[in-house]
């Protein structure tokens, strides 16, 4: 017996945009900056280690955008739901790990 989940593509689709302005505010808006650089040592110098982090970060969210843009645009997984799950999951997990590596990488940098 195969039980087959249905879910609206509103739902990861909208998970995607939040994960990706989340993480565009915190690389792009000083969000991380203002959150790992504050205070303690010279600004300057977290600043350019978080700018690394950002970069190995913006990584996999260049993997999730992709993942969500190919779901959306190509014809393939719009004419098949499995596929359009793989690939928005697969999109909505690179985000997922794009905030872990800058988040992580930030409690590092302090």
């Amino acid at each position: 017996m195969r039980v087959q989940l249905r879910f609206s593509p509103v739902i990861p689709t909208i998970a995607s945009f939040l994960l990706a302005a989340l993480w565009a505010l915190s690389v792009f808006a000083g969000w991380g900056a203002q959150a790992f650089c504050a205070g303690g040592e010279a600004a300057s110098l977290c600043s350019q280690r978080l700018s690394t982090v950002s970069a190995v970060s913006g990584l996999f969210a260049v993997l999730a955008a992709c993942c969500t843009v190919a779901a959306w645009l190509f014809p393939w997984p719009r004419h098949d739901p499995q596929a359009f799950a793989r690939l928005m999951g697969a999109g909505v997990l690179a985000w997922v790990v794009a905030e872990g590596v800058l988040f992580l990488g930030g409690l590092l940098v302090r």
